[in-house]
């Protein structure tokens, strides 16, 4: 909402015409007050004289109780100015009661107006009424009473004058009012006279933008201290202007050369944007590599598990073949050379069916290996989801790190429920559980002659929950919270890549969907949480 403006035309003509009417009427209701009791006072006076003088002329009568005489000889009623009643009352000697004993009326077609006997403490001063006045004075004869005259005068005329003082009254406000208004506009005008001009020029200078013009020099104080301070502004906006122009200038110059530059810096950045984007593939191509590498790796921990482990069925089924070989090439020389005894036949039969016994063990153990290793070689090469026991995928995982864990001092305790069988992806556990595993004998027991894992796996609604931990050195504060980021690791140098855990969090996480946490204090060994959904 716009702040209302008043021009000075307006506060002048209001400030005028409210303090001249103000004035005037205050005035004039003063006078007229003043006046008026004046009057009133005068007409008390009067009526009080002409009392006086009913008095004095009739106390003779009153006192004789002539009543005939005093009608035929009082001619001062007529004399009396306005007016309309006289009574005269006498003291009755005997009961001192009040009777009328004259009385007077100018107009006789005005009716009579009731005795004022009661009335006598009311009127003993003039009591001025709507239209009339009264007043009642004692008639005393050597200090004593012997009655009372009232008279009643007209008022009307008091009433004009009042009236005519009012009308007065109004024409002077008004003049006075006309006055204020000729006043204001003469006073508006000459201070107003500079305005206009000071506008123009500040018009003008506004448009063509020339700070040069200056206001000329003013009628009155006032004015002309406004136009100096314009002149003044004018002088400090030119300057102001010129410095603005000469920093623009200079700002573009600056411009131009922090464009250049920016340019050249762009162009460098890009070049170096390049270089990098080609470094970064090179790099996720080298990490996708290591993490390969890192894979085939713990692959091949299995292969030489397994081959280790193959081996000795193998071996002891080749010597028992060699032997039970052995064994035949002799018995069929004998039988050829008719040499072959009982004892002998008997001793091969039972030579021979120990060997077969032992080749079929053996046989049947390498087998088993066989299919072990083939399964786990399956499951990590393949994501499908398959059902699986999952206590049988623990046990084919630690057949195949069978031969590196039997050479180490430490313990791996299992916790599973038997029969626990679920829909899942066995190719990512296995890995999961292998590079667990491993982490903690390169890393947790690094340098100590015992240790201890455990696993602990439940099924938690439609989640498996597996939780790992050793009781090895623990994971150091400075690198706990980014042990999964890739080639993160304490054996740089060493042939530690800093991928297994890496690799771990990214089968828990993108293979499986699941979740992974880690809690660790130095010393204390580390325990890791993996939560993932299961079918």
């Amino acid at each position: 909402m716009s702040k209302r403006i008043w021009s000075i035309r307006r506060i002048l003509l209001t400030a005028l015409v409210v303090s001249m009417t103000l004035l005037s009427s205050i005035s004039v209701a003063i006078i007229s007050h003043q006046a008026i009791n004046s009057y009133q006072t005068l007409a008390s006076s009067e009526i009080k004289y002409w009392a006086n003088i009913v008095s004095n002329e009739s106390q003779d009568y009153i006192q004789n109780a002539a009543r005939q005489a005093l009608k035929d000889n009082l001619s001062i009623s007529e004399q009396i100015p306005n007016l309309s009643y006289l009574h005269l009352y006498r003291v009755n000697p005997e009961t001192e009661a009040l009777e009328l004993f004259y009385s007077y009326k100018r107009n006789e077609r005005r009716s009579a107006i009731p005795e004022k006997s009661q009335e006598v403490d009311k009127l003993l001063t003039p009591k001025i009424n709507a239209n009339d006045l009264e007043y009642m004075q004692a008639i005393e004869v050597d200090g004593s009473t012997i009655g009372y005259v009232y008279i009643q005068s007209n008022t009307e005329y008091l009433n004009a004058l009042s009236t005519q003082l009012i009308m007065i009254s109004v024409v002077v406000v008004v003049v006075m009012i006309i006055i204020a208004i000729l006043l204001a506009l003469r006073l508006e005008r000459v201070l107003t006279a500079p305005f206009p001009t000071l506008t123009n020029i500040m018009q003008v200078t506004a448009r063509q933008k020339n700070f040069q013009e200056q206001c000329p020099d003013m009628p009155y104080l006032e004015a002309d201290m406004l136009a100096r301070n314009i002149n003044i502004l004018f002088s400090r906006v030119e300057k102001h202007i010129s410095q603005l122009d000469a920093a623009e200038q200079q700002s573009i110059e600056h411009s131009q050369e922090l464009e250049d530059k920016i340019n050249q810096r762009t162009v460098a950045l890009k070049e170096s944007n390049q270089e990098l984007l080609s470094t970064l593939e090179k790099l996720h191509q080298f990490q996708g590599q290591l993490v390969e590498s890192e894979k085939m790796a713990s692959l091949g921990d299995m292969v030489a598990g397994v081959a280790h482990e193959v081996n000795t069925p193998i071996g002891l089924g080749v010597t028992a073949s060699t032997l039970l070989a052995d064994r035949l090439a002799e018995i069929k020389r004998a039988f050829e050379d008719k040499t072959l005894k009982s004892s002998q036949l008997k001793k091969f039969l039972h030579d021979g069916s120990e060997n077969i016994a032992i080749i079929y063990r053996n046989l049947n153990r390498a087998a088993d290996l066989i299919s072990s290793f083939k399964q786990v070689a399956v499951d990590q090469s393949s994501e499908e989801v398959r059902s699986f026991d999952v206590k049988e995928l623990f046990n084919e995982v630690f057949i195949t790190l069978g031969p590196k864990l039997h050479s180490l001092p430490y313990v791996i305790d299992i916790d599973c429920p038997d029969n626990l069988t679920i829909a899942s992806k066995p190719g990512p556990i296995n890995q999961i559980v292998i590079n667990l595993i491993m982490n903690s004998i390169i890393h947790g027991f690094d340098g100590r002659d015992e240790g201890r894992i455990s696993i602990s796996v439940m099924q938690l609604g439609n989640q498996l929950n597996m939780q790992f931990s050793d009781d090895g050195v623990g994971v150091n504060e400075s690198i706990k919270n980014k042990v999964f980021e890739p080639f993160t690791t304490t054996k740089r140098g060493e042939g530690g890549s800093g991928l297994g855990l890496h690799l771990v969090y990214n089968l828990v996480t993108q293979a499986l969907g699941g979740t992974i946490t880690l809690t660790s204090e130095v010393g204390h060994g580390v325990n890791i949480e993996i939560n993932f959904p299961i079918d």
